[in-house]
């Protein structure tokens, strides 16, 4: 039997760039602990495909909006919050990530990288703030990163956004907890998904991941559930401005 604090049962949760990658197996996750679900990306047909493949998709419902639009931000969160229903839960999962060496960076990739894993967070989260704040109840989960706590070669402007995604959480904590809103952030280590398939496949970067990782492999998506799971139920009620790293021990080893 399953811990009752962990039951999603009655909740809703808007996960953003959910059609594909950890943005699904965190919809996916929550779906199994009972969350009712609103898929977020640009493309309908991809949120049509994602919804389609889970086991209740009368559960699921897709909003496809650009989260780096302020415009569209407030008209979208208004429209499932008076539509499809009040929201208990967001995961702002929305991030790219651009590899070049740091001279090399141009500006209008550096400003993309804000727009599109930081500001958004902003943007979704004030515009669902304005209705958890009267409700006095809510759960925002940003997803962070390993790159929250350290760099690696040719990422530095992801980095950064990554870094500020952290803080960006704790603040939210200390500007939100008051109405019973908890804010906390998940890190996700190294994990194999379509976006990442280049890594995988190339032999030497695999090599180093696994001396780098004690559990000395990729993640799978699906090893993401449990703490998308507590951070969004009663479980972590009186967890807020935390950073949940799931990394297979990489931030713990030298």
């Amino acid at each position: 039997m399953t811990h009752p604090a962990f039951d999603l049962t009655g909740k809703r949760a808007l996960v953003t760039g959910s059609s594909q990658g950890i943005g699904l197996a965190l919809a996916r996750g929550l779906a199994a602990a009972g969350a009712g679900l609103v898929l977020n990306g640009r493309d309908q047909a991809k949120l049509e495909r994602a919804r389609a493949g889970f086991d209740d998709p009368g559960r699921v419902d897709t909003s496809a909006f650009d989260v780096t639009d302020e415009a569209a931000v407030v008209q979208a969160i208004d429209s499932i919050e008076r539509d499809i229903g009040p929201l208990d839960i967001l995961v702002n999962n929305t991030g790219i990530q651009i590899r070049k060496p740091l001279e090399d960076f141009d500006t209008g990739d550096w400003h993309r990288l804000i727009a599109t894993n930081l500001t958004s967070v902003f943007l979704v989260s004030r515009a669902l703030a304005k209705y958890m704040i009267p409700r006095r109840r809510g759960k925002i989960i940003n997803v962070c990163s390993v790159n929250s706590e350290c760099a690696r070669y040719s990422i530095a402007p992801y980095t950064a956004t990554k870094g500020a995604l952290k803080n960006l959480t704790r603040g939210m904590c200390v500007d939100w907890a008051r109405y019973n809103i908890q804010t906390n952030g998940l890190g996700p280590g190294y994990f194999d998904t379509d976006l990442t398939r280049p890594l995988v496949e190339n032999a030497e970067f695999t090599a180093w991941l696994a001396n780098r990782t004690p559990a000395g492999r990729w993640g799978n998506v699906r090893e993401l559930e449990g703490a998308v799971v507590f951070l969004a139920s009663a479980a972590s009620d009186f967890v807020n401005g935390q950073v949940l790293y799931v990394d297979g021990g990489m931030l713990a080893s030298l």
